[in-house]
């Protein structure tokens, strides 16, 4: 920060010896060395506070790009959600017209249809066939 070379601190210290004298010397350095000393402090303090503000706020950003990927993808989640009722839905239909269409006519028939129409699972029971009787 400052140049200052051998010559030019040992004339500094002479000056200093002259006007302040040798008795109060050692005082006014040791004063001088504290002074230094709680600026540096100082300094260094002010350096971490930045520091720590900028952290906090390269953290803040990260999880706002958290939140907004996790928005996203919510939203992706949801909307594939619909895409696949939708074709869950569109399958049900086919498959209840080809089965309408390939079932043959029976009393049973509109039971089966209405089971198969519904978003309700059906259970359909069939009844026993009974031989005839021999005679």
């Amino acid at each position: 920060m400052f140049d200052f070379s051998l010559s030019e601190l040992t004339v500094v210290m002479v000056v200093a010896l002259i006007v302040i004298g040798p008795e109060r010397l050692p005082k006014v350095a040791r004063t001088l060395g504290h002074l230094y000393g709680r600026a540096r402090r100082y300094v260094n303090g002010v350096k971490a506070d930045i520091s720590r503000d900028l952290a906090i706020e390269e953290f803040r950003q990260l999880q706002q790009k958290v939140q907004a990927e996790a928005t996203a993808l919510e939203v992706s989640a949801r909307q594939l959600g619909q895409q696949v009722d939708q074709q869950v839905g569109q399958l049900n239909h086919a498959v209840s017209d080809a089965v309408n269409k390939s079932l043959p006519e029976n009393p049973a028939t509109p039971v089966m249809a209405a089971a198969l129409n519904s978003d309700k699972p059906a259970v359909a029971i069939e009844q026993p066939r009974v031989p005839p009787a021999e005679s």
